[in-house]
């Protein structure tokens, strides 16, 4: 797999000067976009900018929040962890993870909108590869092109039946024939 260094500089600068990310994507700030993979009234699953594995994606919370203990009632942060568990689930079935590793990051200096980050680890991973080092984007990022985006994450967006459950929309999402062949071509292998 084809990765690319990424400049942690601009990153940094960009996290820590320019808007809130999840929020400027929300508003539809170009330089913000990102392809949805799950919306509702609350919560927002996109495609990481940055992703060290195949299929990452980032869960969060249409308001901004900061704090996930503090800011959070116990039933937001139970809709919030059902949300990033059908996601997850889905992308452990379309990507077929050895592990899948959920952590949320950030701080009040930069990245301060409490999201998640879901990463399927894939099968073969060399343990020394494994956790934070294969989370870490100082060891790379993959080199993925818009164009090539997997359309078996697009299967979240199809309205469900009424009174369909998230779950029962996951597992249509995962066994949306038209996506299950797009995962190995996510990324340019060249």
């Amino acid at each position: 797999m084809n990765r690319q260094a990424m400049d942690l500089e601009a990153y940094v600068d960009r996290t820590r000067r320019g808007p809130c990310f999840v929020c400027a994507f929300l508003a539809g700030h170009p330089d913000y976009a990102r392809e949805t993979v799950f919306e509702d009234d609350h919560h927002v699953a996109f495609l990481d900018r940055w992703p060290t594995v195949l299929g990452k994606v980032l869960v969060a919370p249409k308001t901004h929040i900061e704090h996930v203990v503090r800011d959070m009632d116990e039933a937001a942060y139970a809709r919030l962890m059902l949300v990033v568990r059908e996601v997850a689930l889905a992308v452990e079935a379309v990507c077929e993870s050895e592990r899948t590793y959920l952590y949320s990051l950030g701080s009040q200096q930069g990245n301060a909108h409490l999201h998640w980050h879901i990463a399927g680890l894939p099968s073969g991973v060399p343990y020394q590869q494994q956790q934070f080092h294969a989370l870490m984007t100082e060891h790379g990022v993959l080199s993925c092109h818009r164009r090539r985006q997997p359309l078996w994450l697009h299967a979240f967006a199809k309205p469900s039946p009424p009174r369909e459950s998230c779950t029962g929309r996951t597992r249509l999402a995962v066994r949306d024939p038209a996506g299950w062949g797009q995962v190995p071509n996510q990324c340019d292998h060249r």
